[in-house]
């Protein structure tokens, strides 16, 4: 018997746009805006963290090659989000406003992100 192994989609606690900080891996403690989010695989691409070189062929005759840098996306348990004004990274968590839309808040800092 097989079973299935698509990943499962989990709401993630950051969004395109949020400011975050990296809190494992090789670039940790670097701070970066989230460009894409990827839920299905759990993962988001942060500007400037995990630059990867990427050897390109020429394609045409006479054309040289050429060595160019990517970001590649990493799993969204490894970034925390990030507090611009008090310099902190903290955990979200989820309150609602004075209009009773829920928001997401900086649990450090009371900052409301939405």
């Amino acid at each position: 018997m097989t079973k299935n192994l698509t990943p499962v989609r989990h709401k993630m606690h950051v969004k395109k746009g949020d400011t975050v900080q990296v809190i494992a891996g090789s670039d940790k403690g670097k701070v970066g805006e989230v460009l894409q989010t990827f839920p299905k695989t759990n993962k988001v691409l942060v500007k400037g963290v995990n630059i990867k070189t990427k050897h390109v062929k020429p394609q045409q005759e006479g054309e040289s090659g050429q060595i160019t840098t990517i970001e590649v996306p990493i799993h969204s348990s490894n970034v925390m989000l990030y507090s611009t004004k008090q310099k902190v990274a903290s955990r979200v968590c989820y309150t609602f406003n004075a209009e009773g839309r829920k928001v997401r808040m900086l649990k450090k800092t009371g900052e409301v992100l939405d």
